[in-house]
């Protein structure tokens, strides 16, 4: 099967929707299948063989954060045209079609079918409001939809007038089992005194909860020497170190920008992942990989972190926003290596179901399915539209 898939987010910056894509097409590739990738990337990036830069992109605001998108206009919406008819392909699919970057660039410009997966579950958006004018539009062009999570798919009832079929993001758990802990780490986790706690992502983006970690750590600190802190992510040193007492700064380790490999590493030298998110998350992409790694995972009562944690059996979950439950959460595992073990093997058996290899076959049906739906028919209406033919 040719497949191809587009990416609306950068991948000059690491991202969930971007490893999705990223691990989505390596997992088809393996199955026999022939992938090409469309993202926003600078010519000279380094990429992988089968992703198609598609030029500079720029920042928008986006559900509580900042998303690197491909704007439309008349070069990208040539670029995306050529790559399509280019690429032959039998389906394609898209992620996040809403967002006006290249995913709805894909979508308008297509003549087959068109599988597109929504990653976010927000109901209200100033790029949702803007879309409006098109949504009509793109809706009607797509012929599956998929949703990564229970909340994702609810959107697709209530607000978007259709269904979708709810697949997980997917995790390759042998990229993660497989790999060595960083050099040093993890710290000696004795009862009482050590322990070793991970976060990775944007420290200074709010709805990322960093600061009740950073409270939990610090109330934590003066009773256990030999804790540490481990922190990945984006950001300057200077504001992560500012944020803490002199005292503990030299028992905060913080990484910086981590390839994949060491992501994986990362999270193998922790004893307790830390996800203390306070909202805007439709799945939780980084506690299955954190689970994948074999790190006991602590994470905020989100319902999308409820949901990939099988309600508390496979992590423990402390209440959203709350620093003095999770010092509470924190300092009971650190002291349990019983409950470590026992969240730890729960995670193991959940994680398998999110493995890649198993993910992608349930996408392949559905790209299956899109493809007998419209029975080889083209689709031969044009657009008016930002940067379309009139």
């Amino acid at each position: 099967m040719r497949i191809g898939i587009v990416c609306p987010y950068s991948f000059d910056v690491p991202g969930g929707v971007q490893n999705h894509v990223m691990d989505l097409a390596e997992a088809l590739l393996g199955l026999g299948h022939e992938v090409s990738v469309l993202a926003p990337a600078d010519e000279d990036a380094t990429l992988p063989p089968y992703v198609v830069p598609a030029g500079r992109a720029v920042p928008l605001p986006y559900n509580g954060s900042v998303a690197r998108i491909a704007l439309f206009g008349p070069v990208s919406t040539t670029r995306v045209r050529r790559w399509i008819t280019r690429g032959d392909f039998d389906v394609l699919h898209v992620h996040e079609p809403l967002i006006p970057s290249l995913s709805m660039m894909a979508v308008l410009s297509a003549r087959g079918p068109v599988v597109a997966t929504f990653h976010t579950a927000i109901t209200r958006s100033r790029v949702l409001a803007a879309a409006q004018g098109m949504l009509q539009i793109l809706l009607e062009r797509i012929t599956a939809r998929i949703a990564v999570s229970a909340l994702a798919r609810k959107v697709q009832v209530e607000h978007l007038d259709g269904g979708a079929v709810e697949i997980p993001n997917g995790v390759a758990v042998a990229k993660f089992a497989g790999v060595e802990p960083l050099p040093g780490w993890p710290g000696e986790c004795a009862t009482g005194t050590g322990g070793t706690l991970g976060f990775l992502g944007r420290f200074t983006e709010a709805r990322k909860g960093f600061p009740i970690l950073r409270d939990a750590f610090v109330a934590l600190a003066p009773h256990r020497p030999g804790l540490r802190l481990l922190v990945a992510g984006p950001g300057d040193p200077d504001d992560l170190f500012g944020q803490f007492p002199v005292e503990v700064r030299d028992r905060v380790t913080f990484l910086g920008l981590v390839s994949e490999v060491d992501k994986a590493r990362m999270l193998r030298s922790v004893d307790l992942y830390v996800a203390p998110n306070t909202g805007g998350e439709s799945f939780g992409m980084i506690l299955t990989e954190a689970l994948a790694a074999g790190a006991t995972v602590v994470a905020s009562d989100l319902d999308a972190f409820r949901r990939v944690l099988d309600g508390g059996r496979a992590g423990r979950l402390f209440p959203t926003g709350d620093a003095a439950g999770l010092r509470t959460a924190l300092a009971e595992l650190l002291d349990d290596p019983a409950q470590r073990a026992a969240l730890t093997a729960c995670g193991d058996q959940v994680v398998a179901h999110y493995d890649w290899p198993v993910v992608a076959r349930r996408v392949l049906e559905v790209y299956a399915a899109a493809i007998e739906a419209t029975d080889g028919r083209v689709i031969d209406q044009e657009w008016v539209g930002l940067g379309g033919p009139g």
